[in-house]
């Protein structure tokens, strides 16, 4: 498979189409080696009613980045079924509405860079143009920003970005491999969010923090508040930063 890396603006027009039609539908969820984020893994665990705990258990594997000791989420390989996702069926992904960032974007890949003046970030796009996929070449009459906005990305990449800064910051604060417990920390607060949740209330996670009363009211019931509050506790375990918990 080769692939090729063509630069977008987000006002152009995307010369790409997926459906049922397409001779190649379903191929791109075929061979995964997919990885999945903290958001991504919310919104499946909620599509299916799963506990956190049992859906990483049922449909990923974890391991350590090599470099970094972070935890790296996927989808659990599976060579009987041509390490397809667990979720594509003929008719397609029976998870659509809650599909991670990944499957959102493609074919379309996405970097930032944020102003130290301003702090405001700046997205550049580009097109994964690769052999399997026939999708190109169909004019939607959409810009890359219009089809972004299809997609209902923007939330996914809200969170995502956060995630990047938090990486961002542990690579210039703790250059090299984390601790086994920290790592732990990481994956708890930001993957396994029901148990996070339980340390919380029955075992007084948050005892030596003010937290107050509304935040600790948002996060029993909202799985969005406590992984917000989940990249804030990363933080102040890794690197001693205050966290800003706001009634």
């Amino acid at each position: 498979m080769t692939e090729d890396m063509k630069p977008v603006d987000e006002n152009d027009i995307m010369p790409f189409f997926c459906g049922p039609g397409n001779l190649c539908f379903n191929e791109c969820c075929r061979d995964l080696n997919q990885a999945l984020t903290p958001y991504d893994i919310l919104r499946l665990k909620q599509n299916l009613g799963l506990f956190s705990q049992d859906f990483l258990r049922t449909y990923t594997s974890c391991h350590g980045g090599p470099q970094s000791g972070l935890p790296v989420v996927g989808f659990k390989p599976n060579p009987a079924t041509g390490h397809a996702c667990p979720f594509v069926t003929e008719e397609g992904c029976s998870v659509y509405p809650d599909r991670p960032a990944s499957c959102r974007m493609y074919p379309l890949a996405r970097a930032i860079a944020r102003s130290r003046e301003t702090g405001k970030i700046q997205e550049y796009f580009a097109l994964i143009v690769e052999d399997h996929c026939k999708g190109f070449g169909e004019n939607t009459n959409l810009t890359v920003r219009q089809w972004l906005d299809s997609q209902c990305v923007d939330l996914h990449n809200q969170y995502n970005d956060t995630l990047m800064e938090l990486i961002s910051l542990k690579n210039r604060m703790m250059p090299g491999t984390l601790a086994g417990f920290q790592s732990d920390q990481f994956y708890l607060a930001l993957y396994d969010l029901d148990t996070f949740r339980i340390q919380i209330f029955d075992r007084d996670l948050l005892a030596q923090y003010n937290v107050p009363l509304s935040v600790l009211e948002r996060i029993r019931t909202s799985d969005e508040a406590l992984l917000e509050l989940g990249l804030q506790w990363v933080r102040n375990q890794l690197f001693g930063l205050e966290m800003i918990l706001e009634a």
